[in-house]
């Protein structure tokens, strides 16, 4: 029991916590990973018939990955933020890890059905620029309106760290005696 309140585990906060992360990288990645698959079977295509137009399929066949950067952004300042409270000897309260799974749960879903929708514009998007038609430009500016909400979801899990530090610590000690 020792060993794992030391880990931050007091009360189930610190698996919750766990959870949120988990969701938080998975979920922006895989979204990521299939959005690029998406767009990067519409470069392929299009290299098949227009090998110059590489270039320009270039960057919106991008644009989904950036989905996946959001999510590890959070979890390198949630984890940050979990070793801090851990550092000065207490635990994740309950409340504290359940805050922990709900930004991982926004950021998760939000960055992989934002990126998949991404995918689906910047796609057709190649496809037109396979084409011959002068779409780039259009294809970026539409393409941008999805990552908008998946940056929404990093500012808002952003917004939540304050909430988790200005909850009350709970020292180790306490929890230990607790039963925790």
């Amino acid at each position: 029991m020792e060993a794992f309140l030391t880990m931050g585990g007091g009360g189930g906060g610190y698996t919750l916590a766990l959870i949120g992360l988990g969701l938080m990288v998975g979920l922006s990645g895989a979204g990521s990973g299939w959005g690029f698959a998406m767009t990067g079977s519409a470069v392929l295509g299009v290299l098949k018939k227009k090998p110059e137009a590489f270039g320009s399929c270039l960057i919106p066949g991008a644009l989904p990955s950036t989905n996946g950067i959001y999510g590890f952004v959070g979890f390198v300042l949630y984890n940050g933020t979990i070793q801090g409270i851990i550092s000065d000897g207490n635990v994740l309260s309950v409340a504290q890890g359940a805050i922990i799974l709900g930004a991982g749960l926004m950021m998760g879903i939000a960055c992989l059905i934002t990126c998949l929708g991404q995918a689906k514009i910047a796609a057709v998007g190649i496809v037109g620029i396979g084409g011959g038609h002068n779409v780039l430009g259009n294809t970026m500016i539409l393409a941008a309106f999805p990552e908008f909400y998946a940056i929404l979801s990093l500012v808002g899990a952003i917004l939540l760290l304050d909430v988790i530090t200005a909850l009350p610590a709970l020292p180790l000690a306490a929890a230990a005696a607790a039963g925790m």
